[in-house]
């Protein structure tokens, strides 16, 4: 029997592994202890926000802390990728009212599309719009489209031509005396076309800020200097990713699935769509 005096290879095996060994996808589940490994918290999972890619651990201390999901956490001494959870969501029973609290029409068709039209200023104006009203706007056949911004109305309007058949309704944020909105939109009513036009607005610097802050788990809208873009500013003081505009993103859809119904958004908004729905839809 012959004797390796040389030992065996050591470059032999997965000699590249950690002494840890190699992280594992795991779902993440409320009640797990886990630790991040870049600042040593440990704790327990008490939340997770699918929508923002987060978890909050809270220490033996009752400290609590966000972290985003991925890789950099450790399970019982083992480097895991915390994941978001698995749910399974049970299907829900067909509604009686819509969310805007009209009755519910079901199986009904959607109308032909009028010729007038609902202006709004951006994206994100237009979907929440379309969760809470989508079914009544369906039914009553108005389309909803976004400018990217107030600046370029009055050349929208020109484009579009409105007339007694073709009246437009346009929602404005921030449209409060002396503001440049407001001036925009005195300018507009008081042209030709401006019989044919209905400008209302709500006075939040962004749609955003029609959500009830009690619906985010937050007392109030945080306050942002002027100098710093306004969604980029809230996402940094209530703690969620601001760094890219994909974060932002994630930070809008995580308003936007706060939202069930009108009952979720403030009453300075409500009325204000529904003034513009009566206007392009009642003869």
């Amino acid at each position: 029997m012959s004797h390796d005096r040389y030992g065996t290879d050591v470059l032999s095996g997965d000699w590249r592994a950690p002494k840890r060994g190699r992280a594992t996808e795991t779902p993440s589940a409320l009640g797990m202890v886990v630790e991040e490994v870049t600042t040593d918290w440990c704790g327990e999972i008490v939340a997770i926000d699918r929508d923002l890619d987060t978890l909050t651990l809270e220490d033996r201390r009752g400290k609590r802390r966000t972290f985003p999901l991925g890789p950099g956490f450790l399970l019982e001494g083992k480097p895991v990728v915390l994941t978001r959870p698995a749910v399974r969501v049970p299907t829900p029973a067909r509604a009686t009212r819509t969310a805007s609290g009209s009755v519910a029409v079901h199986d009904a068709k959607a109308r032909v599309a009028r010729a007038s039209r609902i202006f709004v200023e951006g994206r994100h104006d237009a979907e929440l719009v379309e969760k809470v009203w989508g079914d009544d706007l369906r039914v009553e056949g108005v389309v909803v489209e976004y400018l990217g911004g107030v600046d370029d109305l009055a050349d929208h309007l020109v484009d579009f031509k409105p007339g007694p058949q073709r009246r437009v309704g346009v929602l404005v944020d921030h449209l409060v005396p002396g503001s440049k909105e407001s001036r925009i939109a005195q300018s507009i009513m008081r042209s030709a076309v401006g019989k044919h036009v209905l400008i209302v607005g709500h006075p939040f610097i962004d749609i955003w800020q029609a959500v009830k802050p009690e619906r985010l788990g937050i007392k109030r809208w945080p306050d942002v200097p002027r100098s710093i873009d306004w969604k980029k500013g809230t996402c940094q003081q209530l703690g969620w990713p601001h760094r890219d505009q994909a974060d932002i993103a994630r930070a809008w859809k995580h308003i936007l699935g706060r939202v069930d119904s009108y009952a979720d958004l403030d009453p300075a908004l409500l009325g204000r769509v529904e003034e513009l729905i009566d206007f392009v839809t009642v003869p």
